[in-house]
């Protein structure tokens, strides 16, 4: 029994040892014990006790603390980017014909503390779901939502604690980008219904959640063919979960297109049923994946609905018509 518990003690002060003493000394990356704890408060919050204390109590009203939430995500992820295209060496080492990696020491610091502060800004991510949680909104605590937030939490510390390289880089660039434009989306249709016509590139949304993971699965693949000194292990693991991403947010997506069709063919305005589907194609960009709530007791709502331009009204979750002027 000695013998064992030695072991075991053994295994898991290796797993405390990181690729750096220094990343080891920063916030949350002691040891996996700090960020597991934190997706396990997460998970048994956006599961079980939010919905459980939420569930004899009003939903809150949070529009002033979303518009300043979605604000702050834009610029976290501003920062990111340019953060990481201009001090890294990363463009020039990866269009290289031999593809070689070579970094000073201070130049390993810069990566390290690019990829924790991608790390943190996955931990931020996590109020996504709380939001939803005391808005009352649990239909949208889906599958899909909570795996990516999770997924994503634990593959950013585990990289930067195990085996930080370019490729993630690359990811972190796509990825902010991608939430600079998300974000934004949000911001703007938290402030209201009346900055909708402002919203006309909505439709686009999906596609670029999409062309990302391509993109990113593409530049993986040309990683490993050229052979690049880069942990191949994370190589591999990048190319799996971002095989799995692409294959949920696909799905989910085609799911609801088929849904939207259905819905024209049996004569709903196109206009409403156009709404429905960039709400929840729009969720599923952003790791929000969730089914549409107007698809039941909104339903007939939507039947009933005066002809006119609809709006989406994120603050409730809902579609609504707005009257032509």
């Amino acid at each position: 029994m000695t013998t064992y518990m030695k072991i075991v003690e053994e295994r898991i002060s290796g797993l405390s040892k990181g690729v750096d003493e220094t990343v080891d000394s920063w916030f949350l990356m002691s040891s996996p014990a700090p960020v597991f704890a934190v997706v396990l408060v997460y998970l048994a919050f956006v599961l079980k006790i939010g919905p459980e204390y939420m569930k004899n109590r009003k939903p809150m009203d949070l529009k002033r603390i979303m518009v300043f939430y979605n604000a702050f995500q834009v610029l976290y992820s501003i920062w990111m980017c340019r953060t990481s295209i201009q001090e890294s060496n990363v463009m020039a080492s990866i269009f290289s014909k031999k593809c070689e990696i070579n970094r000073t020491r201070e130049q390993n610091l810069t990566l390290y503390s690019g990829a924790w502060f991608y790390f943190f800004s996955k931990i931020i991510d996590l109020l996504d779901t709380t939001f939803f949680v005391l808005r009352k909104k649990d239909n949208q605590v889906s599958f899909l939502h909570v795996y990516h937030h999770t997924i994503t939490v634990l593959f950013s510390w585990g990289y930067l604690k195990y085996a930080p390289g370019e490729q993630g880089v690359i990811i972190g660039i796509l990825n902010s980008g991608v939430h600079i434009i998300m974000y934004f989306y949000y911001m703007v249709a938290a402030m209201g219904p009346q900055y909708q016509k402002y919203l006309w590139w909505k439709k686009y949304m999906t596609s670029i959640q999409l062309i990302q993971f391509v993109l990113i699965l593409g530049y993986m693949l040309a990683v490993g063919a050229k052979g690049c000194n880069m942990p191949k292990t994370l190589t591999f693991f990048f190319v799996g979960n971002t095989v799995i991403f692409l294959y949920l947010f696909g799905n989910f997506y085609r799911k609801t297109y088929k849904k939207a069709k259905s819905l024209d063919a049996s004569g709903r305005p196109s206009s409403t049923t156009g709404s429905s589907l960039a709400k929840s194609a729009l969720r599923a960009a952003g790791g929000m994946g969730c089914m549409p709530q107007t698809m039941n007791a909104g339903k007939h709502s939507l039947l009933n609905a005066q002809p006119g331009k609809a709006y989406l009204d994120l603050n409730n979750n809902s579609v609504k018509p707005l009257k032509l002027e």
